[in-house]
C-alpha cells in the first residue's frame, strides 16, 4: 500500500514523504481492517510535525487518528457482516495510510455519511463530546469559554454547549472566523489578535465569573483562564498549541511551564475550582467503552441534525503538505481532510 510518511521535523515542505510500505494484517480478534477513503488531520498532527507531540511515534511514521473507508477484514472476535460496511475509525497513530487497523470499540458505521461529516465525528467532535458532557457536566445558563472557536474542536463545543443552553464566550482571529462562530451559536465573540480576550470578559461580566473554559492553548493562556472561573468553575487543558512552531527546543518549553506557574492542590480546595486535563488517546487506552459511547452519541447527534460539522478545507492526498500549512496557519475554518 501507499502512506504518507513524516520523515523529518519542520516545514510541511520537506516533512512528508508517499512511500510504499507493508499492509497492516489483522493481529488481534478485535482488529478491523479499514480500506481507507480519506483521513483527516487535527492540530496533533501539527505539533507531531514540529516534534512537539511526545505521543507522537520516533520517524520515519505514519501519523493521523481518523480515517473513513471500507472495513475490508475483521478479527475472530468481531462480527463477519461488518466486512464491506463503511464506517469512521479512530486509529492510535497510522491513519495516514491506504489500509489502516482500529478496533471494535473506535469504530461506527456511516454509511454514505460524506468522508469529511464523518471525519468530524472522530477526533474533534468526540473530543468536544467527552469534555462537554463527561469530563464536566454543563447546566442551562452557564457561562462558558471556548478558545479558538473556528477550529474543529472549538465548532464541536459550540454547537454541543448551545444543545446544552449555556451562554457562549468564543475567540479567533479574524471577522471572517468571528462571523463563523456567531453563527454556530456563539453568544459573544472576541478577536484574539487585536484584543485581550480576557479583559473583554471581565467587561462583559463585570459581577459575574465564568463557570468553564475549554483551552487547547495553555502557555500564557492558562493563568487568565483560571483567573476568568468562578466558584464551581473548570478549566479544561486539552492541547498545548502556543508551544506549536517554537524554535528553542528545552528552553521554550520550560518557559511554556512557566507560563503555566505551579498550582497547590489546597489552592483548588480553598477556591473551589478545578483543572481537569484531556488526552483521548489516554481515553482510548484506558476507557475503551467510554469512547465508544461518545462516538455513538455523536454519530446519532449529526445524523438526527442537532449539530452541523463544517468542512473547511478537502485536499488530495498529493497535497498533505499544503493540507497541513493550512491547518497550521491557523486559517482553517472546521474539518480539514485529506483524499486517496
Amino acid at each position: 500500500m501507499k502512506a504518507v510518511f513524516l520523515v523529518k521535523e519542520g516545514n510541511a515542505a520537506q516533512a512528508f514523504e508517499i512511500r510504499e510500505t507493508a499492509k497492516p494484517s489483522i493481529a488481534f480478534g478485535d482488529d478491523i481492517l479499514i480500506k481507507v477513503e480519506a483521513f483527516g488531520l487535527n492540530y496533533a498532527d501539527v505539533m507531531a510535525r514540529h516534534g512537539q507531540y511526545k505521543e507522537a511515534p520516533p520517524l520515519p511514521s505514519i501519523i493521523g487518528y481518523e480515517v473513513v473507508g471500507i472495513i475490508e477484514a475483521v478479527g475472530k472476535d468481531i462480527d463477519q457482516n461488518l466486512i464491506g460496511k463503511r464506517v469512521v475509525g479512530f486509529t492510535r497513530f497510522g491513519g495516514y495510510a491506504e489500509y489502516a487497523i482500529t478496533k471494535s470499540f473506535g469504530m461506527v458505521v456511516v454509511d454514505d455519511m460524506e468522508a469529511g461529516i464523518a471525519l468530524s465525528i472522530a477526533t474533534q467532535y468526540v473530543t468536544a463530546y467527552y469534555m462537554a458532557y463527561q469530563a464536566t457536566n454543563l447546566m442551562a445558563g452557564d457561562k462558558v469559554m471556548i478558545h479558538a472557536g473556528a477550529g474543529g474542536v472549538g465548532t464541536a463545543l459550540i454547537q454541543l454547549c448551545k444543545l446544552k443552553g449555556c451562554e457562549i464566550y468564543a475567540n479567533a482571529g479574524s471577522q471572517e472566523k468571528l462571523d463563523y462562530i456567531k453563527k454556530q451559536g456563539a453568544d459573544h465573540v472576541i478577536n484574539y489578535r487585536t484584543h485581550d480576550y480576557a479583559a473583554e470578559i471581565n467587561k462583559l461580566l463585570p459581577e459575574e465569573r465564568l463557570d468553564c473554559t475549554f483551552n487547547p492553548i495553555a502557555g500564557s493562556t492558562y493563568k487568565k483562564d483560571f483567573g476568568l472561573i468562578g466558584s464551581g468553575g473548570r478549566v479544561i487543558l486539552f492541547g498545548g498549541s502556543e508551544l506549536s512552531g517554537t524554535k528553542f527546543g528545552i528552553l521554550s518549553s520550560l518557559n511554556f511551564i512557566r507560563k503555566m506557574g505551579f498550582l497547590l492542590p489546597i489552592g483548588l480546595m480553598m477556591r473551589s475550582k478545578s483543572i481537569i486535563g484531556v488526552n483521548m488517546l489516554k481515553i482510548g487506552d484506558n476507557k475503551p467503552k467510554l469512547l465508544h459511547k461518545c462516538l455513538q452519541e455523536v454519530t446519532q447527534l449529526i445524523k438526527d441534525g442537532k449539530v452541523h460539522p463544517h468542512i473547511g478545507g478537502t485536499f488530495n492526498v498529493a497535497d498533505v503538505a499544503k493540507a497541513h500549512e493550512f491547518l497550521g496557519s491557523r486559517n482553517s475554518i472546521g474539518k480539514v481532510i485529506v483524499n486517496w
